[in-house]
Parts: structure tokens; sequence; C-alpha cells
């Protein structure tokens, strides 16, 4: 008879750690949740100190009655989800399901089954045997606190979702949602889009010089400072004028200035960080990222043993285990040498909010190393585990040395720079470096550019004039790399939270993704200017990081959560009572307009419908005529010309279709509308290579457009990359695509796999451009 039930969160982690146990344990799991607040009603009494109302998840009873035989055959219970407050709820709601209740009179029974079996809880940071064992060896109660802070954030998103969602139905329509940190993130995409649009560009120059010293190879030094103080060169005039000054001198070398420059390892992964750098290096979502991070913690088939390849992938700590630091340095030190291995272990500090008890992100041994496991590995899957194995390994290594030389150059007034660096001892980037989102500041040594071995003092020879005009750049929009970032800055969210938000934000078609960049929504935008202007507290990100402050105080056991709740819901009532007197109601709203109706003459307005604005005879329902419009950067609105119809006739009726927009896009739709609702994809003129029907451009359920058959789903030929109706010039397939990549740019490419034929696109040059164009 088994002595010990062990319960976990996931089957797949069951079977990993049932392989380890013996035949003492039974290991069950919870397949996650098992209760919640009901789905249909608010499930919070709110006048009885937020008391939570929680039932059985649908279909987890029979789980909870297998669970609950299992555990009358064993003598002590250990609850085993994931080490982080979610899993700590599971852990929770588990054991009241299991406790013996107390008797009349009883006042501490003590945690335990209805059979007098103990419940304890233990916590796994990784699934390896030797991880396993120590843990059960050190069964610790549960966590109220750490409970508790879940069951208050649970609450706050359930209020905010269930008092302010009908709201929205009420005024906007039906289906909306809003949530205490999803709007927050939205915001930021509409506030970041504001900027985006506001921006004026202004033209400035830079003006550099191609030289030439004593020695070989000559160099380009560009303008600093004149007088001493740094130059700004507005525009032409500004720069010919100095070229001009420039010419009439001499350029003399005033100053040598060598350094040693040192580039450090950045620390082991934090859940936010490992989103960011597989989002920028690999293209994964955040979602994908911790799909498939799970799937390395629960544990991988390799050569007969299941084993757990990575610590917990939840976490805000940047501590490593002793051990783990011993077996990193043994490996840096066998693997590259001693060169390579700082003297002493490095220490990251971790962030005063973090959750100290967890590890970072690391791989659970050296044993397995990414060459070793990729046989056993999916694609994706080893791609995120060598991203961790590198960055890990990289964090306990040796800076990065570089020989930094800057000349000083005098000509006149004028100061210019020139400045090389060269690698002189590769460090940790000869296994890790770090990428950056667009607009960050980075280190801008010019890495590899060689400067000759001048002297100072030294005349130089002018070789190349070369002023060049640009402009200012507006604030890039938010990837969901840089968003995870700017959350994480801000306060907002925690580790479990990101890759929700940044699924949840586009589900709700709030936001969407164009080329990898964040835009908000026609939707999203209104949404989130009736939020901001009538519930500006919860929509305030200083007050969102706030209340994850208290909610962590919560966990630490220095703030009660029901104080937490009453602090909060007081003046969220006061709103709410407010907004829904003073929230205009988009729905029933009409914007008159100077458009008359091309059917009866009366006079057009603006009505928000559910895919967007359009333009409606004020006379409805008597007329339904309907009209799109554009609206212009200057505010005003310009009508789409009705001239939508096609040569294409309806396979139903005959009539001919029309271009129709709806929120995929544009599609073809019968004239005959509603009597006949026939509808089609608009073909990009090209055939199906697998049928030959036309292939259209179509879209995923989130949203993100792909190329695929009109003969679907007889026809299942889909393709990421656009295609272009241009032959190849090789194997004469009758069509390219268009492939954009991080960092080859546009290109184009044979769809055929037996070809090699690819050209990357110049878009400055006219040919290339229309092909881009045309794509």
């Amino acid at each position: 008879m088994a002595k010990f039930l062990v319960i976990v969160e996931s089957p797949a982690k069951a079977k990993t750690i049932g392989k380890y146990l013996g035949r003492d344990y039974i290991v069950e799991a919870s397949v996650g949740h098992i209760k919640d607040l009901p789905s249909s009603q608010l499930g919070v009494d709110i006048e009885n100190d937020f008391a939570p109302v929680y039932e059985v998840i649908k279909g987890k009873k029979k789980r909870i009655d297998e669970i609950k035989k299992s555990s009358e055959k064993v003598e002590t219970v250990l609850l085993a989800p994931d080490p982080d407050r979610e899993g700590e709820a599971i852990a929770w709601h588990i054991a009241e399901e299991l406790r013996k209740k107390p008797k009349k009179g009883e006042t501490n029974p003590g945690l335990m089954t209805k059979g007098g079996a103990p419940i304890k809880r233990v916590l796994f940071n990784e699934i390896t045997k030797a991880a396993i064992l120590e843990a059960i060896k050190h069964p610790i109660e549960i966590d109220k606190s750490k409970f508790e802070a879940q069951q208050a954030r649970r609450i706050l998103d359930r209020i905010v979702g269930y008092k302010i969602s009908p709201l929205l139905w009420e005024k906007v329509r039906r289906g909306l949602s809003a949530g205490r940190v999803q709007s927050v993130a939205v915001r930021l995409v509409c506030e970041r889009e504001a900027l985006v649009r506001a921006f004026i560009k202004e033209e400035y120059w830079s003006v550099a010089v191609r030289l030439e010293g004593s020695k070989a190879p000559a160099f380009p030094a560009k303008i600093d400072k004149l007088s001493g103080k740094k130059l700004e060169i507005p525009d032409k005039a500004a720069a010919d004028a100095i070229l001009a000054a420039l010419k009439a001198g001499t350029f003399s070398l005033n100053e040598i200035i060598k350094k040693e420059q040192r580039r450090f390892p950045t620390p082991p992964f934090i859940t936010s960080k490992l989103q960011q750098e597989a989002s920028r290096k690999l293209g994964f979502t955040a979602k994908k990222t911790m799909m498939l991070a799970q799937r390395l913690y629960e544990g991988i088939e390799i050569e007969g043993e299941t084993v757990g390849l990575i610590t917990y992938m939840r976490t805000d700590s940047v501590r490593v285990s002793d051990q783990a630091i011993i077996d990193v340095r043994q490996f840096i030190g066998s693997e590259f040498g001693q060169e390579f291995l700082p003297e002493k272990p490095i220490v990251y500090k971790t962030k005063k909010s973090a959750q100290d008890a967890h590890e970072a992100i690391r791989p659970t041994g050296m044993v397995y190393t990414p060459q070793m496991a990729k046989d056993f590995l999916e694609r994706d899957q080893f791609r995120l585990y060598e991203l961790i194995w590198q960055r890990f390994v990289a964090s306990q290594m040796v800076p990065a040395v570089f020989d930094s030389t800057v000349f000083v150059i005098h000509n006149g007034a004028y100061e210019l720079r020139a400045s090389g660096s060269i690698l002189k001892f590769s460090g940790f980037i000869r296994v890790y470096r770090e990428d950056h989102d667009e607009g960050d500041t980075v280190d801008d040594a010019e890495e590899g550019k060689v400067l000759p071995n001048l002297s100072e003092g030294e005349t130089l020879k002018p070789l190349e004039w070369l002023p060049e005009q640009h402009f200012t750049q507006p604030p890039p929009r938010f990837t969901e790399a840089s968003l995870v970032k700017e959350l994480e800055e801000k306060g907002i969210g925690r580790p479990s939270t990101y890759a929700t938000i940044m699924s949840t934000i586009q589900d709700k078609k709030y936001v969407e993704k164009i080329e990898g960049k964040f835009h908000p929504t026609q939707l999203g935008g209104m949404v989130n200017t009736l939020l901001v202007e009538h519930f500006a507290r919860i929509m305030d990100v200083a007050f969102t990081a706030k209340m994850e402050g208290e909610l962590d105080e919560v966990e630490e056991g220095r703030r009660a959560w029901v104080s937490t709740l009453q602090d909060f819901y007081g003046p969220f009532q006061s709103d709410l009572v407010k907004a829904t007197a003073a929230m205009p109601n988009i729905k029933r709203q009409e914007i008159a307009t100077e458009f008359v109706c091309e059917k009866c003459q009366a006079p057009m307005v603006i009505k928000f419908g559910k895919n967007g604005e359009f333009l409606a005879c004020s006379k409805y329902p008597e007329c339904r005529s309907t009209k799109e419009f554009e609206r212009q950067s200057d505010g005003s609105i310009k009508a789409v010309e009705a001239n939508n119809q096609t040569d294409e006739k309806c396979e139903k009726c005959s009539l001919p279709m029309v271009i129709k927009k709806g929120r995929f896009g544009q599609f073809l739709a019968c004239s005959g509308y509603p009597e006949c609702k026939s509808t089609k994809a608009i073909s990009l003129g090209i055939n199906c290579p697998d049928c030959g029907k036309p292939v259209a451009e179509r879209r995923t359920k989130r949203g993100k457009p792909f190329y695929g058959c009109t003969g679907y789903p007889n026809c299942k030929y889909a393709s990421w990359d656009k295609p272009v109706n241009q032959a190849c010039p090789e194997c004469k397939s009758p069509f390219l695509v268009l492939k954009v990549t991080k960092t080859r740019g546009n290109q184009l490419k044979c769809p055929n796999k037996d070809c090699d034929f690819e050209k990357d696109l110049d878009t400055s040059s006219p040919a290339d451009g229309a092909a881009v164009e045309s794509a």
C-alpha cells in the first residue's frame, strides 16, 4: 500500500515525477485549478468582507472524487502545485476538499484528511529526481498569506471585470470586457500611438569627412563640436557652410584617446526577460514562450528517462543555487578554459519586490547541453532551451574586453571625432549577446572598426566629404518584447500575467499586430478613451503599480487582504455610479455630418457598429443606406466613394459582386444583400499551386494575415509569406513570395523547395519598390 499521495497540477508533471518515486507514492494531477468564482455571476459577497463564493469548475468533480479516493489509501498527502500564488491557491482548494472538518467545540484539529492523514505542502523549483526527493523530505505548511494574495487579486479582477464590462456592453457593444491590468496595457499602446501620430519630424544634418593619415586605412570622422560646444546642424545651408569652412582649413590629429573597455554579462533569465529575448531573437509570442518553457520544466523524454530541463519559469528572481553555480563554473572551466572563469562566482542583485524563494530560469544541470538534447526536442523547444542555456552560462563568465580608440581632430574652431573598438578578449560574448529593442540606448562603441596607427599632431588629408540629411524619428510602437519590458519597469503585472495580458488585448481586438508592432484598433482606442475619462483611478499606471505592491504586502503577511479590497472598492463604486450616468451611449450616438444620403437625400450621421465607424442615413430604419468613410489627419472625414462594384458575378444569384470592408479587411459580397448573403475572399490574381483555384488573403482567429486557397477546406494550401505575381527566373515557378525578416529585410523567394532563388529588395530602387508595393 502506498504511503504518500503527491498532487501536482499537470498530467505531464505527474508522469515525470511518478517515474522518480517508488511504490510508496501515488502521483495525481489536479489539471490546474479545481475551484473558482462562478462564471455566470459576481461570486463575491461585498457586504460580507468580500467573501468569495467558490464552486467546483465544470468537469472537475470527477477529478476531485478520484483524488479523494486516493487520499483515503495513504498516510500523508503532499500538495505540490507550482511554487507561486496560483499554485498556492490550487493547493489551498484541494486541501479544503480533502480536509477533515472540525467537530463542534474543536478549535484546532490540524490540517488532515477525513482518514487522519496529514496534508502538507512541497515546492518543486525544478523537476529532477534529486530536487523532487529533497523537497519531499522537507514538507511545509500551506502559505495562507500567499493564498490570500492570490485570492485578493482574483477578487479585484472579478470586481473590475463584472462591474465595468456590463457598462461597456450597454454603452458600446456586447462582448466587450475591461480588466484591471489589461486595460492599462491597452492604455500604454494607445498613448504610444498618440505620440507617434502627433510626432512632427524635424530635419537635421550630419557632416563627416573621410580622412587619410600617414598609415592606412582611411577612416571617417564626424563633426562633434564648434568652439568647444556641441554642434547642431539644422539644414543643408548650415551643412554647406560647415563644409566650406572645413575645405578652407587643415585637419590636424590633436589627441588620441586609448582605453580598455569592459562589457559585463547579463543575469540569467527571469520571466519577463525570457519573454523579451525570445521575442527579439526567436520571434516567439509571450504565450508561445511560456508554453514551450512549461514543457521544458515539466519534463522531456531523453534516452528513456524523463528529464525536467529547466527550473520553474515564472520567476522574478535572479538568484541561483550554490550547487548550480559550482556546476556551471566547472563547465565553463572545462569547456572554454580558466581564462573565461571569474575568480569568484558572480552574484546578481534581485529587485526588492521579487519572490527570492525562487531561482532564476536556468538549466537544471549541465549534463544535457543543447546539442546533446537537440535530437529529443522539437525545433522550437530546442531554440528556447539553447537560449536559456547560453544566457545562464554567459552570466557566470568574465567580461568581454575591448581596446577602444578615439581620434580628436581639429580644423579651425571645429572638432571632429573618429572612434573604433577592437575585441581584445571575447569573454561572455563567446556564448551570448543580448538583443535590444528599437529606441533602446546601448553601448555605441564601433566594434570591429579599426583605426590606423597614427601619431598625435599629424596632418590628415581629406578624401571624401560626407554630408547627410536626417530626420528625427517618433518613439517606436510597442512590440511584445518592449511592452512586457514597459509593464515590468512600471510595476504592472507579475511574472505569471505577462503572457496572458499579451494574448487578451489581442483576442479582445483592442490592439492588433502589424509587422510585429502593436497598433490600437478603433475599438481599442474608443474603449480606452471611455475608461480613462470615467475610471481614471484604475486606469492610472501608478495606481495599478501601487495595487501590485499592496498584493505583495499581503503575500508577505504585512497587510490584510480584506482591507486592501475595502480601500479599493469605495472609490471604485463611486466612479462606477458616476460613469453609469455620464458615459455616452456610443451604440445610440449619432454624429451629424455634411454628407447627404444618395437614396433619400436625408443627412447622414456617423454610427458605430461591430466593424467600427460608418456613415448611415439618419432616417434609419426607413432608409438603410450606409457608406464607409476615412478619417483624415486633420480630424475631418472623407467618404469612400461607392465605386466598389466588380466584374465578378455572384455564384448564387448572378448579380455583380461588390467590395466591402469587414473586421478582417476587404471582401467580396453580393450586391443583392440582404436578400443574397453570398461572400468570397478577394483573389490576389495568383492561382493555387495545388488545385489551381485563386489564392486570397485570409486571417487567423487572432487576426494574423496569411494567404490560402479559396478552395478551402477541400484544398489546404496556405502560406505566411505573401505571393507575388512574378515568375521565378530560375525554375519558372508561376509566382514568388515576399518574405520579411529582421535580419534580411524584404526578400523575394521562390516557394519551390527545390529552388534556391532569393533576391534582397532595395525599396529605394524603383523596380524593387514596385515589387514590394505589388506585394
